[in-house]
């Protein structure tokens, strides 16, 4: 949740910047801090991704309350959720770094 709220928040910010007229007033190479943000932005959207899987993947592991009972760290409703969050990290992870690449290679266009 962490990660998709930062990334909300720096899109609205970036968004706000270039809707206002303050990116012809600020001395910012546009071209690399999008490269950056969206490279960040890659890197924990992944990060995430990663623990989500592995939280998802500790489904079948029994929790001992009691020396009679045993029950799975998630319930099946848990469960279903876990992985379609994995599944949408997943699906934005890629996104972004579909962006990161595009990104790049408008970076480099513009330098040379």
């Amino acid at each position: 949740m962490f990660v998709a709220v930062t990334a909300w928040c720096l899109s609205i910010v970036f968004l706000s910047v270039f809707l206002f007229g303050y990116a012809n007033r600020i001395a910012v190479n546009w071209n690399q801090a999008d490269f950056i943000f969206h490279g960040a932005t890659f890197v924990f959207y992944f990060g995430a991704f990663l623990l989500q899987a592995a939280t998802t993947s500790l489904h079948y592991l029994p929790r001992k309350f009691n020396s009679t009972t045993q029950e799975t760290i998630l319930s099946g409703r848990e469960y279903n959720i876990s992985i379609a969050a994995s599944i949408f990290a997943f699906a934005t992870a890629i996104c972004y770094g579909c962006s990161t690449a595009l990104a790049l290679r408008r970076w480099r266009l513009n330098n040379s």
